[in-house]
């Protein structure tokens, strides 16, 4: 990084305060933190790559990763067979909500993972003979 050691403790100091409360750097904390940065002549991607490491060294959640983790994940089951089937969607939903450590509330955990489903076009199994209206009860 081509950040002075000074400046670069100040906004350590800047994302762990961000944290404080919650361990959980949402995507509105990160604009902060990288708003922060910008404003210390750090570059973005400088300041993704702090936000970054200082998550790994603090074991703090980002929200941004878990949720590319997740869609990655829903990705890959919509590409095995061309749907996502109910526990497929709720190993998902279980990677998500270990991956966030429990700072997000199950039902926006699940409402987050439908709206992947939705925004990116991939299909799910629901219903059936003996099936469930599963993926239609979760609110969007």
């Amino acid at each position: 990084m081509g950040v002075s050691e000074a400046i670069r403790q100040e906004l350590i100091q800047y994302i762990l305060l961000q944290v404080y409360n919650d361990q959980y750097i949402d995507r509105l904390e990160e604009k902060k933190i990288l708003e922060a940065c910008v404003k210390k002549g750090v570059t973005v991607e400088e300041g993704l790559a702090l936000i970054h490491q200082v998550a790994n060294e603090k074991d703090l959640v980002v929200e941004r990763v878990v949720e590319e983790r997740a869609k990655e994940l829903l990705q890959q089951f919509a590409l095995n067979d061309g749907v996502i089937d109910k526990k497929e969607f709720e190993d998902a939903f279980s990677l998500f909500k270990l991956a966030c450590k429990g700072k997000v509330p199950d039902p926006l955990l699940k409402k987050r993972l439908k709206q992947m489903v939705l925004e990116n076009g991939w299909k799910v199994k629901e219903g059936g003979l003996f099936g469930s209206k599963w993926f239609s009860t979760i609110p969007s």
